[in-house]
């Protein structure tokens, strides 16, 4: 029998440098938000570019802050994509905001700007782009169009985190940009997300936000609460378990990105098939890796067959009735949805296994 080759896996480090950790922690009398929490956000803020960190408990928890922070209140419209998992857009529910759908490359799944200037309306309250499957979306034609309008960005980068755009860290000129530590992404705290400001004076908000509309520095029967909070803040446990996963996330990421542009060169030629291309000033993070595929139900079953996984991941949201309002033509999002299928290419994928996967596709389906 052939050794299967997961979609997903989870990454933990070593349990001689995590349990210790963990136990000083649980054990510590201070499990709740403290010190460990606001050194995992240094840290992380380190790690993607920016020192504006609030954590969350969740990234749905991180993109419904960052929805109330850029202004959205019940009815405003946010352009969004149906090319993404549900969380993305139920959290523009969650706002109360109106979703309406923008139009995806049909070569990637990734908003265009061009869908984008053609759904604006004077409703239009924020725009969430969404880096599906770690590729990147074209922000610089994308920032050029909001920004004629003076509409903020929310960037989903659940999927992207190690990813860069022109040279930087994928999202440091948006004003909101959100990273998943949930469980099956490139770094995970069993849950959680981040939540980058461009604007450090979101912060003092997005922290009253987190907890309850009260800021816990203060004294707790002298404040008045003056907005509705939520209880989305991260505790003590999962930042540590973020604080160990920071000393071992480099090269986990970078066998992401090692695996994807290997198959980017070694899928070339192939008949029937072509990879996802995005801009040429993304460097992508490759959390799962997209090809475009004629008979691509065939396709799955040669992969299935031989042990490799493989998905179409996540159904496209304007099929979901909860979204039913929001439907129009997407003629983009049909075409790649109709032919796209997603296989491994994470760090547990050794050049053995990226091998046999290129030579599968070759033999043909």
């Amino acid at each position: 029998m052939v050794k299967p080759i997961p979609l997903f896996k989870v990454f933990l480090p070593p349990k001689e440098w995590l349990m210790p950790r963990l136990e000083e922690v649980l054990y510590s009398g201070q499990i709740s938000e403290s010190e460990p929490v606001y050194e995992f956000e240094r840290r992380f803020g380190d790690l993607v570019g920016s020192q504006n960190v609030l954590s969350m408990y969740s990234g749905t928890a991180a993109l419904h802050v960052a929805l109330m922070l850029a202004g959205v209140k019940e009815g405003d419209e946010v352009i969004t994509t149906a090319m993404t998992a549900e969380p993305s857009n139920m959290a523009i529910r969650h706002a109360g905001g109106k979703i309406v759908w923008a139009d995806v490359d049909p070569r990637n799944g990734l908003l265009t700007a061009e869908s984008i200037a053609q759904k604006i309306t004077p409703r239009t309250k924020a725009v969430m782009v969404v880096h599906y499957g770690g590729l990147l979306a074209p922000m610089h034609a994308i920032r050029k169009v909001t920004g004629a309008h003076g509409i903020p960005v929310v960037e989903d980068a659940a999927h992207a985190l190690g990813a860069r755009y022109a040279g930087k860290p994928v999202g440091l000129d948006s004003e909101y940009t959100m990273y998943s530590l949930q469980a099956i992404k490139h770094m995970t705290t069993v849950d959680g997300g981040m939540l980058v400001c461009k604007n450090p004076a979101d912060l003092p908000q997005g922290r009253m936000l987190r907890w309850f509309g009260i800021d816990r520095l203060a004294s707790r029967t002298e404040v008045d609460v003056q907005i509705v909070g939520y209880k989305y803040h991260m505790n003590n446990v999962n930042a540590t378990l973020g604080l160990v996963q920071l000393e071992h996330i480099s090269p986990v990421i970078s066998r992401h990105i090692e695996n994807g542009r290997y198959f980017d060169q070694a899928l070339q030629g192939i008949p029937g098939l072509e990879t996802s291309v995005c801009d040429p000033v993304g460097e992508p993070s490759y959390w799962f890796y997209t090809i475009l595929a004629e008979r691509r139900n065939d396709l799955m079953r040669l992969l299935a067959d031989r042990g490799i996984a493989n998905s179409l991941v996540h159904k496209r949201n304007d099929k979901h009735s909860v979204f039913s309002d929001s439907r129009c033509d997407l003629p983009g999002l049909d075409a790649f949805y109709d032919r796209m299928v997603h296989f491994p290419c994470g760090w547990w994928v050794s050049d053995e296994d990226r091998e046999r996967i290129v030579e599968t596709l070759k033999e043909g389906w």
